[in-house]
């Protein structure tokens, strides 16, 4: 009994990624963003726990931080639920 190779057009759509080249470049920005929010997050802290420090309350901690960390989550959503634009196939039909 001989295998056959199947080349039709329905074989070769099964192998297709189900993102395209501008979902991975989103996703990739998407997680630059969110690694720009955490770095915002970040430091500030005292050596002495006896002594306050204000810098806990300093408006990139509690605004643009926040605010890119958001950014950047919807960045990646976008990125995961944009459909990849679809060729016109131009071969002449039998």
């Amino acid at each position: 009994m001989a295998v056959k190779k199947v080349n039709t057009p329905e074989s070769k759509k099964l192998f297709t990624s189900a993102y395209s080249i501008t979902n991975y470049i989103l996703m990739a920005v998407g997680i630059v963003v969110l690694i720009i929010g955490y770095i915002l997050l970040s430091g500030g802290g005292s050596d002495d726990p006896t002594v306050f420090n204000n810098a806990m309350f300093d408006n990139r901690r509690l605004v643009a931080a926040p605010i890119t960390i958001v950014l950047g989550l919807v960045i990646e959503v976008v990125a995961i639920m944009m459909r990849p634009k679809k060729k016109e196939d131009n071969t002449p039909k039998e």
